[in-house]
């Protein structure tokens, strides 16, 4: 589904770093976009820098991102959900608690991977999620055309749209973005504690330790809401961390050169192998799958993409003008058409796949 050519209007709920850096992306493609913050001194800046048109939720935005803390969004987008008619989501890193909080048709949890060292609304950007992962979580009660709205502004913003369910986000995001953040944080303590007995040490600081800890400089004030609302999974991502560090330690101590080297060498070819940068594919395939209008049906397929590792570089929904069924018309690379088609049959879909040139 596309953009609905004209004035497009969208609201933001939060006009901090990431509220702000969604609206000056939408505004520089000539959205119409208002915005709201618990704090008016944020608004107000938000206003000076064009980061949004107007204070206020608009109630024919088309979709209102909700930029609140953890703890607060599910009042928030309740709030944004009796005041438009658009579609409404989220951009919390915890994604199961808040989904769940939300039983709501036009609601799509989401979370884009992108943040940055700097604070507030001063330090958005506009190309801040270009080329960055952008979570959206579907249940089987949400509404095909309010994700796909989602899903194709996301990707206008310059993002690559990955749908999960919100419970698998939440153990993923654990590994790759919250016991990092706490690693860092832990590191830092060290450092911090042994700069006071050696006054040289945080100068000798190079880039290996610059790079691991940068995103300690974060803002604090959020993590404790998310380690709370994300407890499960952090816990056991942190124990298996501690399992793997005292693997390290026993190698360390026994001089075991053997195993010690291949450890580092599978942790450098996994490390190299990291996508470093969403791109559009060259050679595309199109798939069509007849799906039924009931609940669930857009979640089960675009998380089934997750899960092979296809990315869906657009979705189309087009709906039957007779009967109760439509047909998704996905874009994937030709590379993965395959694997999802597979997949998608052994769910009972009857997906017919085109290679576009």
């Amino acid at each position: 589904m596309s953009v609905p050519i004209g004035p497009a209007r969208a609201s933001v709920i939060g006009t901090g770093l990431i509220g702000g850096s969604i609206g000056l992306a939408l505004r520089a493609q000539g959205w119409h976009v208002t915005g709201t913050d618990a704090d008016p001194s944020s608004e107000a800046r938000a206003l000076e820098l064009g980061a949004i048109d107007a204070v206020g939720l608009d109630p024919d935005a088309a979709v209102t991102f909700v930029a609140a803390p953890v703890r607060a969004i599910a009042a928030e987008a309740r709030r944004a959900l009796a005041a438009t008619t658009g579609a409404v989501t989220d951009v919390g890193s915890v994604k199961a608690p808040v989904v769940a909080a939300i039983d709501h048709p036009r609601f799509v949890g989401g979370h884009p991977m992108a943040g940055s060292e700097q604070l507030g609304v001063d330090g958005a950007s506009p190309d801040l999620f270009e080329g960055a992962v952008w979570v959206l979580t579907p249940v089987a009660g949400t509404d095909s055309d309010r994700f796909a709205t989602v899903a194709s502004v996301v990707r206008g913003l310059g993002a690559e749209v990955v749908a999960l369910s919100p419970e698998r986000h939440d153990a993923l995001v654990a590994v790759v973005s919250h016991v990092p953040h706490l690693t860092a944080a832990a590191l830092m303590g060290i450092a911090d504690e042994r700069a006071e007995e050696h006054a040289a040490l945080l100068r000798l600081a190079a880039g290996g330790f610059r790079d691991m800890t940068r995103i300690a400089a974060g803002t604090p004030t959020i993590w404790p809401d998310i380690c709370s609302e994300n407890r499960d999974a952090i816990l056991e991502v942190i124990d298996r961390l501690g399992d793997e560090l005292g693997r390290l330690r026993a190698m360390v101590a026994d001089h075991d050169r053997e195993r010690l080297l291949a450890t580092l060498e599978r942790a450098q070819v996994a490390r190299r192998n990291l996508p470093s940068r969403v791109a559009q594919p060259g050679d595309v395939a199109e798939l069509r799958v007849p799906v039924p209008d009931r609940e669930g049906a857009l979640a089960e397929v675009t998380t089934l993409a997750a899960e092979l590792g296809v990315n869906i570089a657009d979705l189309e929904i087009a709906h039957s003008s007779e009967g109760d069924r439509g047909v998704l018309i996905l874009l994937v690379p030709t590379t993965g058409a395959e694997a999802f088609r597979a997949g998608l049959v052994d769910r009972g879909y009857r997906p017919a796949v085109r290679t576009l040139t």
